[in-house]
């Protein structure tokens, strides 16, 4: 278009190019004002679907942000190859998992099948002997000082007692648990931290040393001791009408032969140790154990 000598298009020339920018505006406010519309609508719609379907917000912003490019490209008029090649938006999604992710899936799977061959070859091998379970190592490692204290009274002392407080439900249907696990596991292992007894409990059936039985055992008399424990009685007394059932904790078989391979049971030394010995009666206190697995059927005694 002609010019001024300056280079600046003088108003004859605005005049002439006045329908073009008019029409460039008003493309652009439809499509401007067709966006919003859609948008709108769309937007409405997904955050309904969203909150029916559980969909995250950072979904639903990625979302957002296509639109918005989206937009940009019609109002500029600008297609999507155009984009692709000018390095405008995102790439194609690609649907192959790359080459090094493949590779590596393939190699640590390769790994794997590699030890299980190796093992099942020293499981053929009459000459090996193996003088503990390869677990135990690691085991050690994740026991505190008190969980091994426990472990050791129920490796000399056998099984110890614990018991449930149920309350009774209205119309006699069924129980409900109010104080799960309680015992003298703690005090009479003589353990420092008496009140980190659950945990350590959690920990040995976690690490599958100790089970949770519900089978009492066979000498009431140890359970007499139990449910005297003041913790026991105020329980009974806030459930109102409450019974106590009765349970027990044991080592599994893995849980024995760890204490008898990792262990120094029969040493004069631990038997010095306070609470370490043998049980007399047993301290005036008690700690609470966790709840036991399986909780007493409905309307159990």
């Amino acid at each position: 278009m002609a010019g001024s000598p300056t280079g600046r298009p003088d108003d004859a020339d605005l005049l002439r190019a006045a329908p073009a920018l008019a029409r460039l505006a008003a493309g652009a406010w439809w499509r401007t004002a067709e966006w919003t519309l859609f948008t709108s609508m769309r937007v409405g719609s997904r955050l309904v679907q969203a909150a029916l379907s559980g969909e995250s917000a950072a979904q639903l912003l990625d979302e957002a942000g296509v639109d918005v490019r989206d937009y940009v490209r019609r109002l500029l008029g600008v297609l999507d190859s155009e984009v692709r090649e000018g390095g405008f938006g995102p790439s194609p999604p690609q649907t192959a998992a790359s080459p090094g992710t493949t590779g590596d899936r393939a190699a640590g799977v390769a790994s794997l099948r590699k030890r299980g061959e190796e093992l099942l070859r020293r499981s053929a091998d009459v000459e090996l002997e193996e003088e503990a379970h390869p677990a135990y190592e690691r085991i050690l490692t994740e026991l505190a000082p008190d969980e091994g204290r426990i472990l050791r009274l129920l490796a000399l002392e056998g099984p110890a007692p614990a018991v449930d407080v149920r309350a009774a439900k209205p119309l006699r249907v069924g129980s409900e648990l109010i104080a799960p696990g309680l015992s003298m596991i703690g005090a009479q292992a003589g353990c420092r931290h008496v009140e980190r007894v659950p945990a350590y409990l959690n920990n040995l059936y976690r690490l599958g040393l100790i089970w949770f039985s519900r089978e009492p055992l066979e000498d009431p008399s140890r359970y007499q001791v139990v449910e005297a424990q003041p913790e026991v009685v105020e329980a009974m007394r806030e459930a109102g009408r409450a019974k106590t059932v009765r349970r027990s904790i044991h080592l599994t078989p893995f849980g024995e032969d760890f204490c008898e391979v990792c262990l120094p049971l029969h040493t004069a030394e631990l038997e010095a140790l306070p609470g370490a010995g043998p049980r007399a009666g047993g301290p005036a206190s008690h700690d609470s154990g966790p709840a036991s697995p399986d909780e007493e059927p409905a309307g159990g005694g």
